[in-house]
């Protein structure tokens, strides 16, 4: 099983029209064959599944990837519900290059983000 290293970028928004590239995420997460993120292998491996989020004017900040019912989140402090970044239908979305996402960040905006970069971080027996 291959884990991948994802690289999400803001995309355009009233206050970035151009976008954002030092505004996103890095993450770790099992994807399948299609992209998809894989949950039976995020249990397996949720340990390896870390998210590192960056904004400018702010310290990066980290945490891990959480599967919770059929939903996705980012999850910085498990003893708090409040910081979590929930994606928006995570489930349905292909993670490759040039698709979005959504996540609802800390301050309650939904924003979207482009997938930038996905590459194989390692292979697990």
């Amino acid at each position: 099983m291959t884990l991948y290293q994802v690289r999400l970028e803001l995309g355009r928004t009233d206050g970035a029209p151009q976008g954002d590239p030092h505004h996103g995420y890095e993450f770790v997460a099992p994807l399948d064959g299609d992209g998809h993120l894989d949950a039976a292998e995020w249990n397996r491996h949720k340990a390896h599944c870390t998210v590192r989020g960056f904004r400018p004017g702010e310290h990066d900040r980290f945490g891990q990837l959480r599967h919770v019912g059929q939903g996705w989140r980012f999850d910085y402090d498990p003893q708090a519900r409040e910081d979590d970044e929930p994606f928006f239908k995570l489930d349905r979305h292909r993670i490759v290059p040039d698709l979005y996402v959504s996540i609802t960040e800390e301050d309650g905006r939904q924003r979207p983000f482009k997938i930038v970069s996905v590459a194989p971080v390692g292979v697990d027996a």
